[in-house]
C-alpha cells in the first residue's frame, strides 16, 4: 500500500523488482509514496499507462496492511497474482493510539482471506508468516526470506555529524533499537529495562531508539516515560538516513528489542553485519531470523530480565565476542545471492 525510504518492506519490493527485470520490464506502485523513493516508485492510478493486461503478465503483491483501493485493483485486474506475505501487525496493538491505522491492520487480515481463491503463490518471508497463512485457508504456501545485502549500509556514507555528536555524548556503553516506534514493538519495555540498567547495573548507560515515529500520540507518550523516569542517557531520533543508521550501529554495543510481533525482523541481522550482539525477546519471527547468534528470552521474561541480559553482553568481553562471531555466521547464512535464488526458485511456476 505504502512506499516508504529505509522501510524493509519496500527494500525487499526494490529487490524483487531488480531480480524481475533480468526477466523482463518490472516496476513497482503504491497507494502512497515516500517523496524519498518517488522516483523508484509509481502511483498505482498509473498502472493501466505502463502495462497492457494481460493473463501472461504476473502482479506481485507485498502484503502487510489493508487498502480498500488495492483490493479492488487485484480484482478488477485479469493478471496472474502472486501474495507477498509480510505479515500484518495485531490491530490491538494500536487500537488505544490510532483506530483507523487498526481498522487498516484488520481489513488487511479480511483481504487475506478474500484473495486465497485469487492469489496463484503465496509466499511468505519467513516460516511463521507461512503458518499465518495455512492457518487462514491458504493450501500451497512457500517461503522464501528476505533479501538482505548488509554492503547495502556498510557502503552508505556515514554521516559525520551523527558520528561526532555520539562521540561528545556517549561516554558509556550504548544499547540500541532500530525499528518503526509503534505499539507491537514495545519500546516501553526497552524504557523499563533500561531504568533497571541504569539505576542498578551501570549508571552511564545509553539508550538510542532510531526510527521514524510513525503515530505521534503513541510516540508523545514513550517520550512521556522517558521523562518521567528521568533517563536524561535515553533519547529517540526519529528518521534516520542510511548514514545515520550507519554511524549507529558502528557505535552501538547492544542491539535490544522486545519486539511482540515481527514478520521478519532485518534489524537483527543489520546489526549482527557490524558484530553488535543481541538481546531479543523470542516472539514471533525473532527466533527464526536470530537464530543462535544472540541472547533470546522467553517472551513472558520482563524489562529485568532484559536488563540483565543486557547488562551482561555490555560487561562481559567473552559473551560479546562470541555473540559477535555467531552473529556473523547467522548474516553468512542469509546471504542475498542464496536469497534471490531460493526467491526465484519459489517464482518459478507462475513465470
Amino acid at each position: 500500500m505504502s512506499a516508504s525510504s529505509g522501510d524493509a518492506i519496500t527494500n525487499f519490493a526494490l529487490e524483487v523488482r531488480d531480480l524481475m527485470r533480468r526477466l523482463g520490464p518490472s516496476e513497482i506502485f503504491a497507494r502512497h509514496i515516500d517523496p524519498l523513493v518517488a522516483g523508484e516508485v509509481h502511483e498505482l492510478r498509473h498502472y493501466d499507462g505502463w502495462e497492457t493486461p494481460s493473463p501472461a503478465n504476473v502482479v506481485i503483491y507485498h502484503a502487510s496492511i489493508g487498502n480498500s483501493d488495492v483490493s479492488t485493483f487485484l480484482f478488477e485486474r485479469s493478471e496472474r497474482l502472486v501474495l507477498m506475505y509480510h505479515n500484518i501487525s495485531p490491530p490491538e496493538s494500536f487500537a488505544p493510539y490510532e483506530p483507523t491505522f487498526a481498522a487498516l491492520l484488520e481489513a488487511g487480515r479480511a483481504d487475506l482471506v478474500r484473495l486465497r481463491d485469487r492469489v496463484d503463490v503465496a509466499i511468505a518471508v519467513s516460516a511463521y508468516n507461512a503458518t499465518d497463512l495455512v492457518a487462514l485457508g491458504y493450501a500451497d504456501v512457500r517461503v522464501a526470506p528476505l533479501i538482505f545485502d548488509p554492503e547495502t549500509l556498510h557502503r552508505a556514507a556515514r554521516d559525520d555529524d551523527t558520528r561526532r555528536h555520539l562521540e561528545a555524548h556517549i561516554h558509556g556503553p550504548m544499547a540500541l533499537f532500530v525499528g518503526q516506534l509503534l505499539p507491537h514493538k514495545r519500546p516501553e519495555l526497552l524504557i523499563e529495562a533500561m531504568h533497571a540498567v541504569a539505576t542498578y547495573l551501570i549508571p552511564e548507560t545509553h539508550l538510542v531508539l532510531v526510527g521514524p515515529r510513525r503515530i505521534p500520540r503513541f510516540a508523545s507518550a514513550v517520550q512521556r516515560q522517558i521523562v518521567e523516569l528521568g533517563l536524561a542517557n535515553a533519547w529517540i531520533t526519529g528518521a534516520v538516513t542510511a548514514g545515520q543508521l550507519r554511524a549507529y550501529y558502528e557505535r552501538a554495543d547492544v542491539f535490544v528489542t522486545a519486539s511482540d510481533h515481527e514478520g521478519f525482523c532485518v534489524p537483527l541481522l543489520e546489526a549482527m553485519s557490524f558484530d553488535v550482539p543481541v538481546v531479543a525477546r523470542g516472539t514471533s519471527a525473532i527466533p527464526e531470523t536470530l537464530g543462535d547468534a544472540g541472547i533470546m528470552l522467553d517472551p513472558d521474561d520482563g524489562p529485568l530480565v532484559m536488563a540483565e541480559a543486557w547488562a551482561r553482553v555490555v560487561t562481559d568481553r567473552a559473551v560479546r565476542d562470541a555473540l559477535a562471531k555467531e552473529g556473523r555466521t547467522r548474516v553468512a547464512e542469509f546471504r542475498p545471492e542464496r536469497s534471490r535464488e531460493r526467491l526465484l526458485d519459489q517464482l518459478a511456476g507462475v513465470l
